[in-house]
């Protein structure tokens, strides 16, 4: 190469547009704008990202339009990644031995389909949840959680969706790597304002001082108090399955 490898440069762009397929790993601090960049054509991808992508206002779209989802491996969001020149890292990050550096929370994007986005997930009834989930917050209930601000039912584990539950539930961001399309439908996230008309209410300062975290993710409560959940996607099961 002439230049620095940048893809924003003449270049890069040149090859992007002569190749069939693009698999790289893109600087995760301009995860946004490489893939702005990847938009720009209909080009096949295969790229490599922090799972908190999947909640920026760019790329979120994209995913529930089905323009993008996640592809298969880093399992638990392990990456593991060769380098050059050996480097400091925090402990249990770098292991001298192998030459590998850790990553958590990586995850593959794509628009390049298989087979494995295809197998929809077993499920357990609401029953069923109730009386053998592994998670202490499920197992011994009545019922779900409803989101003090979404009309929405509260489900904190992918595991814990229940196979026969018709309206809309939110679930954590994790559920993409077991997403069926053909399963279930993505309405919106949490993670935002009220721009998928599922948002029930907006706290305000009088009522909660918590009212920021609040009005911009789930809210449930929790031993009497509200408190804000993580971002979750809020998704409906489809009536063919």
């Amino acid at each position: 190469m002439e230049g620095d490898g940048d893809f924003r440069s003449k270049e890069i762009r040149k090859l992007r547009d002569e190749a069939d397929i693009i698999v790289t790993n893109p600087p995760f601090s301009l995860f946004r704008e490489f893939v702005a960049w990847l938009m720009e054509t209909e080009k096949k991808y295969i790229i490599i990202g922090n799972m908190n992508a999947i909640t920026y206002k760019e790329i979120f779209p994209l995913i529930m339009n089905n323009k993008m989802w996640l592809g298969n491996g880093f399992q638990n969001g392990n990456a593991y990644f060769r380098i050059v020149n050996e480097r400091e890292y925090a402990d249990g990050v770098y292991d001298a031995e192998t030459g590998l550096v850790k990553f958590r929370n990586c995850c593959w994007f794509t628009n390049i389909d298989h087979g494995r986005r295809h197998q929809p997930l077993r499920l357990m009834t609401m029953a069923e949840n109730f009386k053998h989930s592994k998670h202490k917050e499920i197992r011994g209930r009545k019922e779900y959680i409803h989101y003090e601000n979404y009309d929405a039912i509260e489900i904190p584990y992918t595991d814990a969706i229940p196979s026969d539950y018709d309206g809309i539930m939110g679930v954590p961001t994790s559920f993409l790597d077991k997403y069926c399309p053909e399963q279930f439908e993505i309405l919106g996230i949490t993670d935002r304002g009220n721009e998928y008309g599922i948002k029930t209410k907006e706290f305000t300062s009088q009522e909660t001082p918590l009212y920021g975290d609040l009005n911009r993710r789930g809210a449930i409560i929790v031993d009497g108090q509200l408190k804000s959940t993580f971002a979750r996607l809020l998704i409906r099961k489809k009536q063919s399955l």
